[in-house]
């Protein structure tokens, strides 16, 4: 499942396409039907959360491409004309680039099932971005840069803020922490030993969010995700899709329900029920 960890390790993945010129564009969503940006050079990648963005230049401006992977969504790189890795039907972005890593080879990117694709002029990128809270893996997490203070307390505030919500929820918003998604909340709700339904005030803000933060900025170069110190498939998570099955700390059976989604643009599940799961002994729901 696409979280802030898959996004900056795509957007590492991508970084040989910076100063790269765009041979090739073919926008299949319509709102960039008509866009063109063959000529123009890839500036610069980057992630935050779990947007990815391009700053793609030409002699007209600078703009951003700003995708969102959801759910389903990837970016595969192959050869030009060579044979894709997944159906034609679902690419939505086709993007060839010359000299990424070979200056003589021509390299195509395609974007299956994304979620979201926008672009629009760089200008813009602070008030489209304004919905987006501070992200864990970002520069500017320990020091002040968009915020006047540092991204980690900006997050803490954001989070006390919510003393409406349950944690499950907050922890999912992303104007309050960017990047988070369902099995990081799984995963850190369990480790805190609270039920994801419990309200906010249950937790210490800073605690919930340092450990946040220890938790993706841990697995921001794994290929798997670890939370229990196992790096072996199966056993790496304690609760997140384990339902019917014994904690693996007190041996009571996991459990599973749902709870309502982020109320935010930001997550494009909004207001949506998502799952959660839990140990009932681990974590007893408040009250």
């Amino acid at each position: 499942m696409p979280e802030g960890d898959t996004i900056y390790q795509l957007a590492q993945r991508l970084k040989p396409l910076e100063g790269r010129t765009i041979t090739h564009w073919d926008a299949r969503v319509a709102s960039l039907a008509t866009t063109d940006a063959v000529g123009s050079a890839i500036e610069r990648v980057w992630p935050w959360g779990k947007h990815l963005f391009w700053a793609i230049t030409s002699d007209r401006g600078t703009d951003i491409l700003d995708t969102h992977l959801r759910m389903d969504g990837t970016w595969r790189t192959h050869a030009a004309g060579s044979r894709w890795t997944a159906p034609e039907h679902t690419a939505r972005l086709v993007v060839r680039v010359t000299g990424a890593p070979d200056p003589g080879v021509e390299v195509e990117l395609v974007g299956h099932d994304l979620g979201m694709v926008e672009m629009w002029p760089a200008d813009l990128y602070e008030q489209r971005t304004a919905h987006l809270g501070p992200d864990p893996l970002g520069h500017d997490w320990n020091v002040p840069g968009r915020w006047e203070r540092p991204g980690r307390d900006e997050a803490v505030a954001r989070l006390a803020a919510e003393r409406e919500t349950s944690l499950g929820e907050a922890v999912l918003d992303q104007r309050v922490i960017a990047g988070l998604g369902n099995v990081f909340r799984a995963e850190l709700c369990f480790l805190l030993g609270v039920h994801p339904a419990a309200a906010v005030t249950v937790r210490d803000p800073a605690e919930v969010v340092d450990l946040a933060a220890r938790l993706l900025q841990s697995n921001r170069d794994r290929t798997l995700r670890v939370f229990t110190g196992v790096d072996r498939p199966g056993e790496n998570t304690w609760v997140y899709s384990r339902q019917r099955r014994p904690c693996r700390r007190c041996g009571t059976t996991i459990q599973r329900d749902t709870l309502g989604g982020a109320t935010t643009v930001a997550d494009p599940r909004a207001g949506q029920e998502r799952l959660i799961y839990w140990c009932p002994v681990c974590q007893p729901r408040e009250g």
